[in-house]
């Protein structure tokens, strides 16, 4: 049994099921309403948990709480890129480009956010910039013809 409430949240998410949105829902309250309403980290779980079950335009503004409240290292980068790719679900691709853009490697989340910049990027109607991203990100993890991937990758015509 978990006994942090960062473990409980992690049990939670091994456990979180889409079919009983009702249940999902109440076992995950049950874990927020023992922290401050300010708290920026259940206000993410939360939002976390709207996106989960597809309700997206619901977990936006909850997104936007929690990283104006302050996110650890950790879930900072995450609520940034569910935030964008909540965004891009609902049709604001602009902004969830914006977002990703500006976004740096972590150590949570390494290099996730260039994939959802590139779904980003194809959606907004730019699918050269999105392939190029793609690939970018994959040229770094090749063993072999990286090199040759990054640079056919940058040699992509940009979107004029």
């Amino acid at each position: 049994m978990a006994d942090t409430w960062d473990e409980r949240i992690g049990e939670f998410w091994l456990e979180a099921s889409d079919v009983n949105e009702a249940a999902t829902l109440r076992a995950l309250k049950e874990l927020i309403e023992e922290r401050p309403a300010d708290d920026a980290a259940a206000v993410f779980e939360w939002a976390s948990v709207h996106d989960f079950l597809g309700r997206e335009a619901e977990a936006i503004p909850l997104y936007r709480q929690a990283l104006s409240l302050g996110l650890d290292d950790i879930r900072r980068p995450q609520a940034q890129i569910q935030l964008a790719s909540s965004l891009r679900n609902v049709g604001e691709v602009n902004e969830a480009v914006e977002i990703l853009e500006r976004m740096q490697p972590t150590e949570a989340t390494g290099d996730a956010h260039r994939a959802f910049l590139a779904l980003a990027l194809f959606d907004a109607g730019r699918p050269g910039d999105a392939l190029r991203v793609a690939l970018m990100a994959l040229g770094k993890t090749l063993p072999s013809y990286g090199r040759a991937v990054t640079h056919y990758a940058g040699a992509l015509p940009t979107r004029s």
